[in-house]
């Protein structure tokens, strides 16, 4: 995981766009996702029945890029040109752009609806796919995730997975409160977790509950991996100087990798 941290602090440093902190929060998940459950690859990904995976939080896209970097859907060279403006790579994640990319996203609180409906026609049409979506923890005081909420119990979509990610980074305005019991008080099954711990992800992420969604409450720290970073609100749009860039990248560099 390292290495896709190291290659997101470059890319948005060089392009002074991006959220590296939110991306770092999210990574770990990401990662599980395209590498041991959705079974989506280059070769596959038009496959109506495939499994599908929307980025609800579109700000931290720089993770998702690297991700679909690292599996092949994009030239890792792209990365370079990432928030330039003729890049398909831009803060938010375009799917007419970016190969891999199942939604448009960016303004909080539409990604969680799309994967409802998905999810929903998946289950009209007796499909085996599953939909997995991510939203942020600030992003779950927009109505549209509640609403959207209620609206997957009620058809119980137990082909739908809901990861918040939990980073505190809302705490300091409106903080969302017990969010596991928030989403079982709607209907869903939830449970929480550490957000970093990918046999925890995986274990969440391939249960099946008859007759409901399931919520995962992955409990996460923004810019995890770099210590100035951790859970600072003054680096949620923020970049390294020069000399600091190197200093993160050892850092990075000297964590042992878990993944």
């Amino acid at each position: 995981m390292n290495h896709l941290k190291e290659k997101i602090l470059r890319a948005a440093t060089a392009a002074q766009e991006g959220h590296i902190p939110a991306a770092y929060s999210i990574l770990d998940i990401v990662w599980v996702l395209y590498d041991r459950i959705l079974g989506v690859t280059p070769e596959n990904a038009n496959d109506p029945d495939r499994n599908r995976f929307i980025l609800s939080k579109g700000h931290a896209a720089v993770g998702l890029y690297v991700v679909l970097a690292e599996k092949g859907f994009i030239s890792s060279d792209l990365l370079k040109d990432f928030g330039k403006f003729e890049s398909p790579l831009g803060g938010h994640p375009d799917r007419l752009k970016v190969p891999g990319v199942e939604a448009s996203t960016g303004s909080l609180g539409h990604g969680f609806p799309m994967a409802v409906g998905l999810a929903l026609g998946a289950k009209i049409k007796k499909k085996p796919s599953r939909v997995y979506v991510i939203v942020g923890d600030g992003e779950a005081n927009e109505g549209t995730i509640w609403e959207s909420a209620m609206l997957a119990a009620h058809h119980k979509l137990d082909n739908l997975y809901c990861i918040l990610d939990h980073n505190h980074s809302g705490d300091g305005a409106m903080g969302p409160g017990n969010m596991r019991k928030k989403f079982e008080s709607f209907g869903w099954h939830a449970s929480s977790i550490d957000g970093h711990d990918q046999k925890a992800i995986h274990a969440a992420l391939t249960q099946r509950v008859l007759g409901k969604p399931v919520a995962v409450i992955a409990e996460t720290v923004k810019g995890k991996g770099i210590k100035i970073m951790e859970n600072s609100p003054e680096w949620t749009h923020k970049y390294p100087a020069p000399e600091q860039l190197e200093t993160m990248a050892q850092e990075l560099r000297a964590i042992k990798d878990h993944a």
